[in-house]
Order: C-alpha cells, then sequence, then structure tokens
C-alpha cells in the first residue's frame, strides 16, 4: 500500500477517471511523447556537422547515418503496433521512450562510428513505438470527433521539431556534443517515467472497454484508399521541400533569404496541423482533403510564377495547405479500421508515409534532372490534386463496416 492511503495515478481504475481528466490526461501524455520523439528524429540534423569533421564521414555516409534511424523507426512501427495490441500500450510506449533515450546515450559514450551507428538504431527502434500507440490513444479517448485531437496530437510533434534542434543547438556553444548527448539521454528516460505514472491505459486494456457503438466504420478497401492518399500528400510536401531552395534560388534568393523560407513554410505548416485537424472536424474528409490539395496545387503554382518578394508572402500560406492535409487523414484512420486494429493501423499507415517522404524526393529529383526544377515542381502540384478522387472514392467507404488493415 503507498504511503497515507494514497494511490499512484495510474492505479486509479480506468472506469473511475472522469471521462474528461482520461481525454486530457490522455492527449497531454501523447503529445509529450510526440514532443520527445520528433525531436529525437530532427535533432540528428544538427549533429550531422559534427559527426562529419570528427569521423570524417562524406555526404553518402552521413545521409546513410541519418537513414539508420529512421529506417529502424519505419521498419519496426508494425511489430510495436501489434504488440500493443496485445499488452498495455501505455508500458510499451514508455517502454520505448526510455530505449530511445539510451540510444542517445550510447551514441555519446561511443568512441567511433559502429557504436554511434548502433547507438542511432537503438533510439530509432525506441521511437518506432510512438506514432502507432500515442495516435491511437488520443484516437480512442476522443472517439466521438477524434480529427481535432489529432490534430492537437500532430501540431506538438511539429513544436518537438522546432524546440529540441534548437535546444541542442544552443546547447552546443557551451558543451561537446556527446555531453549534449547524455542530457538528452536523460530527458527521454525522465519522459518515460512521466508515461508509465500519468498515462491512461491503452491497447488491449483500451480496447477490452470499448463501447459497443465505438466500433471503427469503413471497409478494409477504404483504408487502402486513405493510405494511397497519405503516400501522395507526403511526396508532394517532401517533393516540394527538396526543390524549394533551388527555385528560390533560381528566382534571386541569398542563403540566408533559403533559411527563412523554410522557417516560413514550417511554422505555417505547424499551424495547418492545429488548424485543418479543427477544420476537418466540421467540413469532413472530402471537403477539406478537397480544400487543402487544390489550395496546395494553386500555391504550388503561383509559387512558379510570382517573383521572389511575393513567394515569401506566399510561403506560410502554402504551408498550411501543405501540411494540414496530413491532420485530416490521421483523423480519419480510426473510421476505417476496428477498435481492436486501431494501434496496426496506425502503424501502417505512418510505415507508408515515412517511406514515402525517403523514396518521393528520388523519385522528383530523377524527373527534375530529365526535365528541370520547374517541371519537377509542377508535377509535386499535380500529384496533390490526383488526391481529390481518391478521397471521392475513400468516402464511399466510411460508415460502412468494419475495416482491418492486415
Amino acid at each position: 500500500m503507498a504511503l497515507g492511503g494514497l494511490r499512484k495515478p495510474q492505479d486509479v481504475p480506468e472506469a473511475a477517471m472522469p471521462e474528461s481528466s482520461h481525454k486530457r490526461r490522455t492527449l497531454l501524455t501523447a503529445g509529450l511523447a510526440h514532443v520527445l520523439h520528433d525531436g529525437y528524429t530532427d535533432l540528428i540534423y544538427i549533429l550531422l556537422p559534427l559527426w562529419q569533421s570528427e569521423f570524417a564521414l562524406s555526404y553518402g555516409m552521413l545521409a546513410f547515418m541519418r537513414g539508420l534511424y529512421t529506417g529502424t523507426m519505419a521498419a519496426l512501427q508494425v511489430p510495436a503496433g501489434r504488440l500493443a495490441e496485445r499488452r498495455d500500450g501505455r508500458f510499451i510506449l514508455a517502454l520505448g521512450t526510455a530505449v530511445a533515450g539510451l540510444g542517445y546515450a550510447l551514441a555519446g559514450v561511443s568512441g567511433g562510428l559502429l557504436g554511434l551507428a548502433a547507438g542511432l538504431m537503438i533510439s530509432g527502434a525506441g521511437s518506432a513505438t510512438q506514432h502507432p500507440i500515442a495516435s491511437a490513444a488520443v484516437a480512442r479517448a476522443y472517439e466521438a470527433a477524434p480529427r481535432t485531437a489529432l490534430g492537437i496530437y500532430n501540431f506538438t510533434g511539429d513544436v518537438g521539431k522546432a524546440a529540441i534542434p534548437a535546444a541542442t543547438a544552443l546547447a552546443l556553444t557551451a558543451l561537446p556534443w556527446r555531453e549534449v548527448l547524455w542530457l538528452l539521454a536523460l530527458c527521454g528516460v525522465a519522459v518515460a517515467g512521466l508515461l508509465a505514472l500519468f498515462m491512461p491505459a491503452m491497447g488491449r486494456q483500451a480496447a477490452a472497454h470499448a463501447r459497443p457503438g465505438q466500433a471503427g466504420s469503413g471497409q478494409g478497401r477504404g483504408f487502402a484508399w486513405l493510405f494511397a492518399i497519405g503516400v501522395l500528400d507526403t511526396g508532394v510536401r517532401m517533393g516540394l521541400l527538396t526543390f524549394l531552395p533551388f527555385l528560390l534560388k533560381a528566382k534571386g534568393a541569398a542563403m540566408a533569404s533559403i533559411g527563412l523560407a523554410f522557417a516560413l513554410v514550417f511554422i505555417g505548416g505547424a499551424g495547418g496541423k492545429f488548424l485543418c485537424g479543427w477544420l476537418g472536424a466540421r467540413l469532413g474528409l472530402l471537403a477539406s482533403v478537397t480544400l487543402t490539395e487544390a489550395a496546395t496545387a494553386l500555391g504550388i503554382f503561383a509559387l512558379l510564377l510570382l517573383p521572389l518578394g511575393f513567394s515569401f508572402v506566399l510561403l506560410p500560406v502554402l504551408g498550411i495547405a501543405l501540411n494540414g492535409t496530413s491532420s485530416v487523414l490521421y483523423g480519419t484512420v480510426p473510421e476505417v479500421t476496428s477498435p481492436a486494429r486501431t494501434e496496426r493501423a496506425f502503424a501502417l499507415f505512418y510505415t507508408g508515409v515515412i517511406g514515402s517522404g525517403a523514396v518521393s524526393p528520388v523519385l522528383y529529383g530523377m524527373l527534375g534532372d530529365a526535365a528541370g526544377v520547374n517541371w519537377a515542381v509542377a508535377a509535386t502540384a499535380l500529384a496533390a490534386l490526383t488526391t481529390i478522387p481518391l478521397a471521392m472514392a475513400l468516402v464511399g467507404h466510411l460508415h460502412r463496416g468494419l475495416a482491418a488493415p492486415s
């Protein structure tokens, strides 16, 4: 028995917890995990120049080191989702968060390239738990209207992408990179402890308490349409960002201005994830996807035609549309899967979009080599428009039966 007869937060039965408290705790803790893991993923960009100097790495080897983290994370998301279906996802997520932190600790301790590579793979394996499990937890907690909550959850990831690399860069001005990684590892272990203490139960326990009306609504084909839209949407975003600096440079932008341009896109994108999650809950999937993807295509075509000054004015608005669709799509995953397989559905979906983010720049790059930068950028706009008929096909599979991606 705990001292003074007090019980820890996780000892309170889920059924006895007020619904509003359960929702807030789920969203808060899932958002905290998202901040940390997305920050862990993107802080590698800050460390690459340091590793190049210390280990004499080529650009290809630097890309490989970055790929070790993201590749491991992508490959293990589906197994993590399946494991969470059998065990309490809270424990799996907390353990994965601790492992992600310990991976960075190992990278900091290592004196050679092999140890650094092993640390990145371990950290990536731990981060594989976050997207499928935390997304599913938020979707279950807000099953009546998941899009707005998932929009907030996705926004927290962008906060992590901005805050943790920035804090890392600041810390590197005072400390060696190895010591900075140890501090980041301690943050990971601390967050893991908070998740274990305060996050409500999920996975098998949550599914067992699902209400009869909570069953997923869609068909297996509906998930396939949603998956295709997600892959195309991510490809558009990553393809455009790949060519954005070259497009702006051709308009006469200096390197400092190009950095500002990306900041404007990312600021708009963070707002877009929050705004479009709210918008999707009110307008529905078809209207929201049509609006955001049409705005993306029009914005890209305008970017090709406008002079440099007007392009900078356009970039935050383009960022809203470019990133906004993702919140609508993530919020639709629970509608095309059954509650017992929500983790698996999110794992498959995130694996697809991460894979698209890795492959699509290569494909658009090949087009750019063959036809030029402007045609490659125009192709991203056309790809954005192809998602609209796919969304029309998807709508026909919502609210009918169950979807069970496997």
